[in-house]
């Protein structure tokens, strides 16, 4: 293959020609994250599977996610964010190639899994490369382009809904899947054009076989427990605590972890971000899976209006962040945003069989509002209390947190859904939601670290 040639970077401001790949990058796991929303039904009916076996399609993305984040965010920091980004772009082709042929629920879950490793490099090889510019260019914080990324993220996110009711409409359940082959393709071509080699030493990381087999196994059995909870399974704790303690002593003796804990010890505040984002991520996926999942069971309307509803969203969220990106006021968007998850919980409990439009909709206007805030201002918080060697395993450890509680979400709707998605359990879904929205609103009360610079060294 012919080399490619790149101009020199401009000297005084940030490569713009890194924000096609970037944005890309960025984009492949939300948008799986959220096309699937509308899939769901038509997927159980095509393949005769009930929605505890179609909830596998969304945890089997977010637990490979949650493992290959941090797995990916160290490589970036190893390796460069192209070599990941490439591979990364190859593997969500396969997945494409791999889910439209899938002849049942099990290979299509397979299909899902190998999606979610392949999608884990684009967002930090997107940290790495505007830290890498940033220490280039002498910008300490490039805001115009985080709050770029996260709004490219918040779009896919509602967007996606929408995307994949049309695609259903056009081709089929199938063409949900398919459109991975594109953006693999995409993500290939736009990787080689414009991403440079790069500009750190680069070193050998020696994989954690152990650290990520204990991590596995501890997720794993909390995941099991958590979709289905009785007292037959507490027995799936003694693999939580057992695995979980053998993983952080594996991993504070090792120099090259899967998942520096070390970092996480030396940094309360990063941990604290973790958290949140777990919580808002529960709030966020609970509307989007849940919610969708009740407007076409229980509201009996298709996947395309389904997805149309949820738009309001989108519209806010990226409103909210093009006119907020620029300021820091970290804590004043997280007490903002859970104060608007907790009025859209409460909206969601006086949902019914026969709710108008207009409900469903007020519905998504509010949440667009911590749609921005909650994720750009988490976002943003990484970015400012990671270390700058550490930002692409920093970067990809938000996505697992994040993930942690989308896979809570997708847990809470199997439980609480059962077969059928029907407004009792949507009633309790929303419970679960406000429980978590609340508990965020406390937590940013309390966190006086977030001061004017948001605690920014941890």
């Amino acid at each position: 293959m012919t080399a490619i040639t790149r101009r020199p970077a401009p000297a005084d401001r940030f490569d713009r020609r890194l924000l096609s790949p970037m944005m890309l990058g960025s984009i492949l796991n939300p948008i799986n994250s959220s096309i699937i929303a509308v899939a769901l039904v038509p997927i159980g009916v095509a393949l005769g599977a009930p929605a505890r076996e179609t909830t596998w399609l969304i945890t089997g993305l977010y637990l490979a996610t949650a493992v290959g984040q941090p797995l990916m965010g160290r490589l970036v920091d190893a390796y460069g964010a192209r070599r990941m980004f490439l591979i990364g772009s190859a593997l969500t082709l396969l997945a494409g190639v791999i889910g439209t042929f899938a002849p049942n629920i099990w290979v299509l879950v397979a299909a899902r899994v190998v999606l979610g490793f392949g999608t884990c490099a684009g967002y930090p090889s997107a940290m790495r490369l505007i830290r890498d510019e940033g220490d280039r260019t002498g910008v300490d914080s490039p805001a115009a382009v985080l709050s770029a990324l996260s709004i490219t993220t918040q779009t896919i996110s509602v967007i996606g809904p929408v995307l994949g009711g049309v695609l259903i409409d056009v081709g089929g359940w199938r063409s949900t899947l398919a459109i991975n082959v594109l953006l693999g393709a995409a993500g290939l071509v736009l990787g080689r054009l414009y991403l440079p080699p790069s500009r750190r030493p680069v070193g050998r990381a020696r994989i954690d076989v152990a650290g990520i087999l204990l991590f596995t196994v501890a997720l794993v059995s909390l995941l099991l427990l958590v979709m289905d909870p009785s007292v037959g399974r507490l027995w799936l704790l003694v693999p939580v605590l057992a695995a979980g303690a053998g993983f952080w002593i594996c991993e504070l003796r090792r120099s090259d972890p899967f998942i520096d804990v070390r970092m996480l010890r030396a940094s309360p505040a990063l941990v604290r971000t973790y958290l949140r984002s777990v919580l808002a991520a529960l709030v966020s996926y609970g509307y989007i899976y849940g919610f969708t999942q009740w407007m076409q069971e229980a509201r009996d309307l298709s996947p395309s209006v389904s997805g149309l509803v949820l738009l309001p969203t989108f519209a806010v969220g990226i409103a909210v962040v093009a006119l907020t990106g620029r300021r820091e006021a970290l804590r004043g968007k997280l007490i903002v945003g859970s104060l608007a998850q907790i009025l859209a919980c409460a909206l969601l409990l006086a949902l019914g069989d026969s709710s108008p439009l207009v409900l469903l909709l007020a519905i998504a206007v509010v949440l667009g509002i911590p749609q921005g805030l909650l994720n750009l201002a988490n976002q943003n918080a990484v970015y400012r209390q990671a270390r700058g060697d550490q930002i692409g395993a920093a970067a990809g450890l938000l996505r697992t947190f994040m993930y942690l509680g989308a896979i809570g979400s997708s847990s809470a709707s199997g439980v609480l859904f059962g077969r059928r998605a029907d407004t009792a359990g949507m009633h309790d879904l929303g419970l679960v939601m406000l429980g978590a929205a609340v508990l965020l609103l406390v937590l940013a009360v309390a966190d006086r670290a977030l001061g004017s610079r948001e605690g920014s060294r941890g």
